[in-house]
């Protein structure tokens, strides 16, 4: 799987967890099924977010493979208060196929983030697992 990292603004920075170790984190949690509706990440810019993040037509396409692509047996992750920490083209294609829920795995306590303030450009992205 290619490097990946999920973003968090807060008032205290914009916190960094690297995917891979959110997964090995999150391995041993006790897998649930999450209604669709409680994902509130399906109703925001998610992936556009970002000032700099536009939603071209491109970068559509580039996201819909990834969601045609992806394998729903493989839960997601959500936060202690329920957000997507990884899995959304998880969620997208699960929505898109008329599910009405979705396997998910969801920490307790949030585990400490890997980085604070960095930019995604400024991240290490070769050395995927």
């Amino acid at each position: 799987m290619r490097r990946q990292y999920h973003f968090r603004p807060t008032p205290d920075g914009t916190l960094v967890w690297d995917v891979h170790r959110l997964i090995a984190s999150s391995r041993g949690l006790p897998v649930i099924e999450v209604p669709l509706s409680e994902i509130r990440e399906l109703d925001e810019a998610f992936w556009f977010a970002a000032t700099d993040d536009v939603p071209t037509c491109r970068a559509v396409a580039k996201h819909a493979a990834l969601i045609d692509a992806c394998d729903l047996t493989h839960p997601i992750i959500l936060s202690s208060d329920g957000r997507v920490m990884d899995g959304m083209h998880r969620v997208c294609k699960a929505l898109n196929l008329g599910n009405t829920t979705i396997r998910a795995v969801r920490f307790e306590a949030d585990p400490p983030p890997d980085h604070v303030d960095v930019a995604a450009e400024d991240l290490p992205y070769d050395d995927a697992e």
